[in-house]
This record gives structure tokens, C-alpha cells and sequence, in this order.
């Protein structure tokens, strides 16, 4: 099955399932080296004149390092018989085992060479925009800061959707 371009606006998901239900698998680097790692914060909207992607991603993930690196990166989304692959891509590191092997998940790469996987079914590419880390001191609703934080607080990505490829 092959992919074919759309624009933002053409998604029809629901972005609050999508991304907070379904998930996404944020991938970074190049055909030679890349990691993937399973996000399920984020969202999608318009910033600077520009339809935006934001995620984040903790400072000591495998995938950060690759995100740091490169200019682009995609967020894949699959079907829910896909979740195990998921549920392993955000559980395990690329550090120590080779998760598109142990997922049967297939890389593929853009025309630039960026990676994503051909089982997804929409697939974003991104491009960086904006980076910030997040902190205690700006978090408003410090009961979050309990919940979520010891001390390694996310980095947030605002990025621009660059491409949008869905399976035809």
C-alpha cells in the first residue's frame, strides 16, 4: 500500500485520540542511524501563520539525541492492532534493542531521508520550530508538577507539518 500526500486540514482524526489514545511514534535521524520512541502528549494547531505539531519528550530518551541532530522529524500513527509495537517502542530504549526488528514495524524515509514506518496509516512530517524545556517554575498548576515530575522535566517541540502522507 503507498502513501499520498494532504494537506493539514484534510486529517479528519479526532487529534484527542489520536494522539492521547492512539499514539504516535515520534522518529528522528537518518537512513543510517535513527530511534523511535512511542509519545502520547501533544497536540496540533496554528502558530505563527503555520499548522504546528507540538510534542514532548523526555530530556534522557534515546530519541532526543537524534531530535537534537536533525532539522525534521515524523510522527507516525497506526491502527490499534499496531499498539503492542507501540506499547514496546515507549517502553523499551533504542539504546538496547533494535525496535524495528523486535516490532516487525518496516522503516521508510521521505524524499529527504527522514524516517517513519510503513505500516502507519498518517504519517506527519515535522519541522522544528520552537524548543523549550519545561520547569517547575512555570508550571501554574503545581499539583501536575507532582503527579508527573521528580526532576526530569519534558522538553516541549513546537514544529511545522511540513507533509502530511496518508495510506490511499
Amino acid at each position: 500500500m503507498s502513501f499520498k500526500e494532504i494537506k493539514p486540514q484534510q486529517i479528519n482524526d479526532n487529534p484527542f485520540k489520536l494522539i492521547g489514545k492512539d499514539w504516535a511514534l515520534v522518529s528522528a535521524g537518518t537512513k543510517e542511524e535513527f530511534n523511535t520512541m512511542t509519545v502520547s502528549w501533544g497536540g496540533v494547531g496554528v502558530m505563527w501563520g503555520k499548522d504546528v505539531a507540538f510534542t514532548f519528550i523526555r530530556p534522557q530518551r534515546y530519541t532526543m539525541e537524534f531530535l537534537k541532530k536533525e532539522d525534521c522529524f515524523t510522527m507516525s500513527f497506526f491502527d490499534e492492532k499496531y499498539k503492542d509495537a507501540l506499547t514496546f517502542c515507549g517502553s523499551k530504549s533504542g539504546r538496547d534493542y533494535d525496535k524495528p526488528k523486535e516490532t516487525g514495524l518496516t522503516p521508510a524515509f521521505t524524499e529527504d531521508g527522514i524516517p517513519y514506518f510503513e505500516e502507519a496509516r498518517l504519517v506527519l512530517v515535522c519541522k522544528k520550530m520552537y524548543a523549550q524545556n519545561l520547569n517547575a517554575e512555570s508550571v501554574i498548576d503545581k499539583e501536575n508538577v507532582e503527579k508527573w515530575y521528580k526532576d526530569d522535566f519534558h522538553k516541549m517541540f513546537v514544529s511545522e507539518i511540513k507533509k502530511v502522507l496518508v495510506k490511499e
